[in-house]
């Protein structure tokens, strides 16, 4: 097959693509890299600094690129915002897209039309939008709903979900928004996670400090929630300073993120969501235990009934002190077996190899 994926979160479509590869397959991977992250691609569609000459000059480049954007057996779309255009001017770069190649298919990876809907809804017991049943009023959440819900991003979502040939849910939270709407198109798939080296190599036993590693998105802390989680490592870290330590690393880009971050026992991560996300089982895949989201529901969708490596974190400043403070007084052994956990789960339920059969299975069954 021949495979344009288009856009960028979190590593999935250049982690995908390196495994179809390994299958016999030409894959293109063309995006942005995800702004300040940095992930590879093959072709750089990335819109910088420079106000209304520099939009000019990202339009031509996006439309020299398209130009090519032919024959391809399989073009799969990162988010209805797969261009860092408006919401209109993307429309006629997806007819395009349609006309000159095969079947065309929607990653649900994150925000959009379909989740932002969801969660206002209430069908998540709790969500970055929705805790408590009451909308968290933040600037980010207000963006969202006026982008997703009132704004063009919302009939440009719905025409690419009505019109491509299939939806490719990458969490239970994701699949949950689509299947009432497109329930004979969606399918869930989980995020393919690379393990270039076997991961015992950075297992270790805690020799009695834990480190807890954090990531902060600088303009998203409020939304992740780490805004909350940070000070309550701040205080475990005070309370317990002869057995835990903290380590905080802002907006860096990807390869260094990798290497802080496997000098650590737990990463905390995502707040208010009920599923480990791609960060989440990156670290996990590296040996590390992950505070983060862990519901049952979840675990039962996927079909996991034994293994529960996730700290799963209550949303609400007291109860997240105590859950992670539990961790430590538990001791190095729970947490050794946490970490064990984590690595088998990945391989489980993410191996690469296995996640690119299952996504050549539905491109070509869809």
């Amino acid at each position: 097959m021949k495979i344009l994926l288009l856009g960028e979160y979190s590593n999935v479509h250049w982690t995908l693509a390196e495994a179809l590869r390994k299958l016999g397959h030409s894959v293109t991977v063309a995006g942005n890299g995800d702004f300040w992250k940095q992930y590879p691609c093959d072709i750089r569609l990335e819109r910088r600094p420079g106000g209304k000459l520099e939009a000019l000059r990202y339009f031509a480049r996006t439309s020299a690129a398209f130009s090519n954007f032919r024959g391809f057996d399989v073009v799969q779309l990162i988010n209805p915002m797969f261009l860092e255009l408006k919401a209109e001017n993307i429309t006629p770069f997806y007819h395009m897209l349609r006309r000159r190649n095969g079947k065309v298919f929607l990653d649900a990876f994150g925000m959009d039309h379909y989740y932002v809907k969801a969660c206002i809804e209430k069908r998540f017991e709790y969500s970055e939008l929705v805790v408590d049943g009451e909308f968290r009023n933040i600037e980010d959440n207000r963006n969202s709903v006026r982008d997703w819900i009132d704004g063009a991003k919302a009939p440009l979502n719905r025409m690419i979900a009505e019109d491509c040939d299939g939806i490719i849910a990458g969490l239970w939270e994701y699949f949950k928004s689509y299947e009432s709407d497109f329930p004979e198109k969606t399918v869930y798939i989980p995020f393919p996670v690379p393990e270039a080296e076997p991961a015992e190599r950075f297992l270790t036993q805690p020799d009695g400090i834990i480190r807890f590693f954090i990531g902060i998105q600088r303009n998203r802390s409020k939304f992740k929630g780490t805004d909350i989680l940070l000070p309550v490592l701040r205080n475990i870290e005070r309370t317990h300073s002869d057995r835990c330590s903290v380590v905080s690393v802002e907006n860096v880009p990807f390869n260094e993120y990798k290497q802080m971050m496997r000098s650590s026992d737990i990463l905390v991560d995502q707040l208010y969501s009920p599923t480990p996300n791609m960060n989440s089982l990156l670290a996990m895949s590296q040996g590390l235990a992950v505070a983060g989201g862990g519901e049952e529901e979840p675990y039962r969708f996927i079909g996991e009934d034994k293994l529960r490596p996730i700290i799963n974190l209550p949303c609400h400043y007291d109860e997240i002190v105590e859950a992670l403070s539990s961790i430590v007084d538990e001791g190095p052994n729970e947490l050794y077996r946490r970490k064990k956990e984590s690595i088998a789960y990945v391989r489980k339920h993410h191996d690469t190899q296995a996640i690119a059969k299952r996504y050549l299975e539905f491109w070509e069954n869809s």
